[in-house]
């Protein structure tokens, strides 16, 4: 570090030297070029911008002034070519990407004269325009913010542009020298099975549990809980102690301060997010497929076996485990909390307008909790949140169903990474890097995840600051700090064709919730249809990786053979199981997951 840093120094204090032409008259009516003093001014401009936005907005940082100064002087000196051009962009409406488009796009341009155009749209409408671009060959927008969980398409389709490639051959010149992709958390999430990086992560979450931190402390409440469970009310660590709390507040407690209370909080509108519900790794939780990580190999928690990188279905007569045991159990979990221990109104809400419910103060504890909410959970005046600013919740580590066991992977976590097209003109990608490099560049990187509460950068997490302020966020800064937070990760690679298999889910998943089918026919129609997705996209053709649909067997032959999909368990409902808080803290420090 310290050598890359003195190399950037240097080019702070170097005299740039311009290509020299002949001088010529500008022809009639054409705008005369810039003259050595008005470049000379609007050099001074830029520099001077530079200065006033670390000094009044890019506080506090990782680096010292000096540092962030010629961090920005490389921008400066590298955006040169492209000055004056508009490059346009695009992500999902979240805090951190409303900060960038408002804020982020401003100083970059006052920075370096490259405008921006960066469109906040709903995660759906990014995905489809990333689709219309990849299938048309038509360049919409120059760069896209998209999760992680679509690598496995990346990889396989060949319209996105590795990275690794790129920062070392045609985007070397527009390659910050202080980038540092060690230190992006979620490196592993946008690498390929070829080890080539093809994202660059922008903004991280993961899904948590989230509990009442205040009510599991009365010692009323722990007394009653444990005189009719026989252990002690803490931190689940199975989903049977997670549905013994449900029942307890619900249905034992039922009000606290003069509030009908609820043990468990979820969605169920038959809705796209619905599908995010599950993909989002709710299946990996229960103990769908194998051991390993980032995401189990051959079996993922989607269900989908590959054999080597060729998908090879998803049924367990595939020897998959979308339709088995595990992934039946987890649905009928997900449905019986939802009817018996959730608000009524749940069950007809979608991913966003669950999403402040735990915040007006009647949720005892949620499952499945993304922390992209903390930074809407931790607003003065909200019930949930104590008059000194501190959250009267904490978050903690999943609890896991009887199919899980260790080694497999314990949650979701992604990462939303800036992603380069192949059909974008190569200038307008390298204008448009430059951006993506800026949103992230340590200069500025600690400042957006104080904002956003969405940190992608081991040094920001670590730094000082952010241990001076860790008490404010409910566990997010010590999940960060954990080694244990490689047991949740995105979709992985096993997945050839997100968008078209990601759609199959809520639209299966919705029957089984409104009663049309049982959650064992919901499962195997989606088997069924996973599988057929698979077969149409082994007869197209793939230029990487495509699938290879093993043979249909009997079930038994891939249930009683080792590791996934596993047969069903004798006893789902093993004793409840609960751990302190503070011992959970402890073993994050050490690096295990519970």
């Amino acid at each position: 570090m310290k050598n890359t840093w003195k190399c950037v120094l240097a080019l702070a204090v170097a005299v740039p030297i311009a290509g020299c032409k002949k001088e010529s008259k500008p022809e009639e009516g054409a705008k005369p070029a810039a003259t050595a003093q008005q470049q000379q001014v609007d050099l001074a401009a830029l520099e001077k911008a530079a200065a006033e936005w670390v000094d009044k907005e890019f506080q506090p940082s990782t680096l010292t002034r000096e540092q962030q100064l010629a961090e920005l002087k490389w921008f400066r000196e590298a955006a040169a070519p492209y000055r004056g051009q508009t490059i346009n962009v695009v992500s999902e409406t979240i805090d951190t990407h409303v900060y960038e488009a408002k804020t982020m796009a401003k100083a970059f341009e006052e920075i370096t004269g490259i405008k921006v155009k960066h469109d906040l749209i709903q995660e759906g409408d990014v995905i489809e325009k990333l689709q219309t671009q990849m299938q048309s060959g038509t360049s919409i927008y120059d760069m896209y913010v998209n999760d992680s969980d679509l690598i496995g398409t990346h990889v396989r389709y060949g319209h996105v542009v590795p990275l690794s490639d790129f920062m070392a051959g045609e985007g070397k010149d527009v390659t910050l020298p202080t980038l540092d992709i060690d230190d992006f958390m979620g490196k592993s999430f946008v690498t390929g099975p070829d080890g080539k990086l093809y994202q660059l992560p922008d903004q991280q979450f993961a899904n948590l549990y989230w509990f009442r931190q205040d009510w599991f402390s009365r010692p009323d409440l722990r007394e009653r809980f444990k005189k009719k469970y026989g252990y002690e009310l803490g931190v689940p660590v199975n989903w049977s102690a997670y549905e013994d709390i449900a029942e307890f507040f619900t249905n034992d407690v039922q009000q606290l301060d003069g509030v009908r209370v609820y043990g468990h909080m979820d969605y169920g509108k038959k809705d796209p997010s619905l599908g995010w519900r599950f993909t989002d790794a709710w299946l990996s939780m229960a103990g769908v497929g194998d051991k390993g990580l980032p995401n189990g190999k051959p079996v993922d928690e989607w269900g989908i076996r590959v054999e080597g990188c060729n998908p090879a279905g998803a049924s367990v007569a595939r020897g998959g485990e979308t339709n088995g045991p595990a992934a039946v159990y987890a649905l009928t979990k997900y449905i019986d909390w939802l009817k018996k221990y959730a608000p009524p109104q749940a069950a007809g809400m979608t991913f966003s307008e669950a999403g402040p419910v735990p915040g007006q103060g009647n949720v005892a504890q949620q499952i499945f909790w993304y922390t992209g909410f903390t930074a809407a959970l931790t607003k003065p005046g909200l019930p949930v949140v104590n008059a000194d600013g501190s959250p009267k919740w904490r978050m903690a580590p999943s609890p896991h169903g009887p199919y899980w066991q260790e080694g497999m992977k314990l949650g979701y976590q992604d990462t939303g990474s800036w992603t380069m097209l192949k059909s974008t003109p190569l200038e307008r990608r390298k204008a448009a890097w430059l951006y993506a490099q800026f949103t992230v560049a340590k200069t500025t990187s600690l400042k957006k995840f104080l904002v956003g509460l969405t940190p992608v950068r081991d040094s920001d997490v670590r730094s000082e600051h952010v241990t001076k302020v860790a008490d404010r966020y409910g566990g997010l800064v010590e999940f960060y700090r954990s080694p244990a937070r490689v047991a949740w990760t995105p979709t992985g690679t096993n997945v050839p064709d997100y968008p078209k298999l990601a759609q199959l889910w809520w639209q299966n998943i919705s029957l089984a919730v409104e009663g049309e089918k049982t959650p064992q026919q919901a499962m195997d129609t989606l088997a069924e249809q996973m599988d057929g997705v698979l077969g149409r996209l082994e007869r197209a053709g793939m230029q990487n990786c495509p699938p290879k649909l093993n043979p249909v067997k009997e079930a038994s032959f891939w249930l009683d053979a080792p590791g996934a999909p596993h047969a069903k368990l004798a006893n789902e409902k093993p004793k409840g199981e609960t751990v302190p808080y503070e011992q959970l803290l402890q073993a994050w420090k050490q690096g295990s997951a519970k």
